[in-house]
């Protein structure tokens, strides 16, 4: 009696590790810094086409991750997507002129933002939380591409005949 108790112990202690580490390994993967909310600013800013682009998808500085998409919805009025990015507060030191651009990772995987951090000119502001990015660049997707050349090929053949 003894020994089977002190087996179920044994299984059970590994049972328990076995989901700990998986625990940390999803935890790993989906790049989760802390359970708390960290120390973010927000910034806004509106597209023609968000494409693919999804809340949570990274925000980048050079292939370096500074915040992420919090939200995306629908400006009433121009009926354009507008996306809420959350910046690390640590990255404060964007000016005004930055630029936003929805960037692929490779030929057809996930969607990110880019920011480029703009000129600092004498008069220049830094962005703060709740600014809005004036200079953004749409989503270059795939179809319309595809589309665009097809027409372009098509439309050539027919104005040489």
């Amino acid at each position: 009696m003894q020994q089977t108790r002190k087996t179920e112990l044994w299984v059970g202690s590994f049972v328990l590790a076995g989901i700990c580490a998986v625990l940390i390994m999803i935890f790993q993967v989906a790049d989760v810094k802390g359970l708390g909310s960290s120390d973010t600013y927000t910034l806004s800013a509106e597209f023609d086409n968000i494409g693919t682009l999804k809340v949570r998808s990274p925000v980048k500085v050079g292939g370096v991750v500074v915040g992420r998409v919090t939200s995306i919805s629908l400006n009433q009025e121009s009926l354009l997507p507008v996306v809420k990015m959350a910046v690390n507060s640590q990255f404060n030191q964007f000016p005004e002129t930055s630029s936003v651009q929805i960037l692929t990772s490779g030929l057809i995987g996930e969607q990110y933002i880019g920011l480029t951090p703009g000129f600092i000119f004498d008069d220049e502001q830094m962005l703060v939380d709740g600014d809005y990015i004036e200079d953004t660049k749409s989503a270059l997707v795939l179809e319309d591409l595809i589309g665009q050349v097809l027409y372009s090929v098509g439309g050539g053949s027919e104005s040489g005949e």
